[in-house]
């Protein structure tokens, strides 16, 4: 699978990860509620930067491909978030995440970047769609359920697998 390409919804540009987004992304996400399903704290720019040096310079596992985007919101030219997917199985298997900064959520970005998302993946010919969405959080269920995804049985690390699998054929 191919690295990260430049991608369009209705509203959003999603553009892949660079490490010049880290200062602008550092106060994207800089809000501590963002980390209150995933753990963890908000990185100051110098960490993102050292994180998206990483991201971007791909895994250190040839059969797995990282895909990374920034989500610029086009009317008002400024980042708003992040998708990613972790590609594995040789291009069958696809684990997405999504985030928006606090200031932008409740606005439908997170949907439209994920449907785009999936929906980039599965024209790739990625067969499995998966993202983990903690059970309490009914935003990013809402999301994962506009994306095509539904909710499975198995419990990993305390979150609910989600998955949409492409028709046979």
């Amino acid at each position: 699978m191919e690295r990260s390409q430049p991608a369009r919804s209705a509203r959003l540009v999603l553009e892949p990860l660079a490490v010049r987004h880290a200062e602008e992304m550092a106060e994207v996400l800089g809000d501590p509620a963002l980390h209150s399903f995933i753990g963890g704290a908000p990185l100051g720019p110098a960490e993102l930067r050292a994180r998206y040096v990483r991201l971007v310079a791909g895994s250190p596992d040839p059969s797995v491909v990282w895909l990374n985007w920034v989500l610029r919101l086009r009317p008002e030219d400024r980042l708003v978030g992040t998708v990613q997917a972790t590609v594995t199985d040789g291009g069958r298997t696809a684990e997405v995440a999504w985030v928006i900064g606090t200031p932008w959520q409740g606005r439908g970005f997170a949907r439209e970047a994920a449907e785009g998302l999936v929906a980039l993946l599965l024209g790739r010919g990625v067969r499995t769609v998966v993202a983990h969405v903690h059970p309490d959080h009914t935003a990013s269920a809402a999301v994962a359920r506009a994306a095509g995804l539904t909710p499975t049985d198995l419990v990993e690390d305390g979150e609910t697998r989600w998955e949409r699998r492409a028709p046979a054929g």
